[in-house]
């Protein structure tokens, strides 16, 4: 077989995750090459994701090439991932979940402030949103770009903190300090690489499979990610979800949250596991019957 041609975002990041594809598919003796192609999203660092519509920001130019034949397979931090793909690509793998969780990142004359205190930086309306619930009097500025973009804009504006994925930290094995936040549900699929293919390459999607899926990974994703489908119908909103698998048994904890912080609808469930059924669709639809349709209206009023 021909070397299977990785597609990637070219931030170190995202060419981490490749490369990840890649060891994982060279030790099972597949020659492959890493193709790093720039998207939407990088592009444009100036505008907030939400207001770029910013569903498929980081995808939709992976996309492109993987139904040009430009590359074989691409590799996408899932939680980028829209729920509802473009005809002919599909999720083909997931790679085994490191660090879901989201944490705090303080600049160093900040570093005496309480939470409540604190001018925060993000972009992100689930992380705007579950801060506001406890803060609501908290100020945010925003900021995008890659890590080391964001923590040089930390260090040089005028804000005290900013919370990004552990996963990333860890993943460029970053010497920095940080603090858990527990009052953070992360969002669907935090901390999932996923390998997205043609549903036409049906060998190399086998391949890619087989050399790279991690079973318990997905199951817990695809309930998240079924969840967050029925919920948002579209819509981006404040939104998290993270299942955790022991044995046989998942524990399921999600929430809707307003833009302001004040209404917060959430789940947490613990349940039997079998394939037959939509566990996170059927979640959702507690969600939306207790609330979370008006709310999800609203959100999509504001937005």
């Amino acid at each position: 077989m021909k070397s299977i041609r990785i597609g990637t975002r070219n931030s170190a990041l995202a060419l981490w995750q490749a490369r990840e594809v890649a060891r994982h598919l060279q030790n099972n003796n597949y020659t492959t090459e890493i193709v790093p192609i720039l998207s939407s999203g990088d592009k444009n660092l100036n505008q907030p994701l939400y207001s770029l519509g910013i569903t498929g920001v980081f995808t939709r130019d992976l996309d492109t090439a993987l139904l040009n034949d430009e590359i074989d397979i691409a590799v996408h931090s899932l939680k980028d991932v829209p729920t509802k793909l473009p005809e002919n690509i599909e999720i083909i793998s997931y790679l085994e979940r490191d660090y879901p969780q989201d944490v705090l990142i303080r600049k160093e004359s900040s570093k005496d402030k309480e939470f409540h205190e604190l001018k925060l930086a993000t972009s992100s309306l689930r992380r705007r949103a579950f801060w506001l619930k406890n803060y609501p009097e908290a100020s945010f500025s925003d900021i995008r770009g890659n890590i080391q973009t964001r923590l040089q804009k930390l260090e040089e504006q005028d804000f005290d903190a900013t919370i990004l994925s552990l996963a990333g930290i860890k993943r460029m094995k970053m010497d920095i300090g940080y603090e858990m936040l527990p009052l953070m549900i992360p969002a669907p699929s935090q901390g999932v690489v996923a390998v997205a293919g043609h549903s036409d390459k049906k060998e190399i999607n086998e391949i890619v499979n087989k050399c790279t899926n991690h079973q318990q990974t997905q199951i817990c994703v695809e309930i998240e990610r079924n969840f967050l489908s029925t919920l948002e119908g579209g819509c981006t909103a404040p939104i998290g979800a993270y299942a955790e698998i022991f044995d046989d048994q998942i524990r399921f904890k999600a929430a809707l949250c307003s833009l302001d912080g004040k209404n917060y609808i959430a789940t947490d469930e613990n349940f039997e596991y079998n394939d037959s059924e939509n566990f996170g669709e059927k979640l959702a639809k507690i969600i939306l019957e207790n609330g979370g349709k008006e709310l999800m209206a609203e959100i999509k009023n504001q937005l």
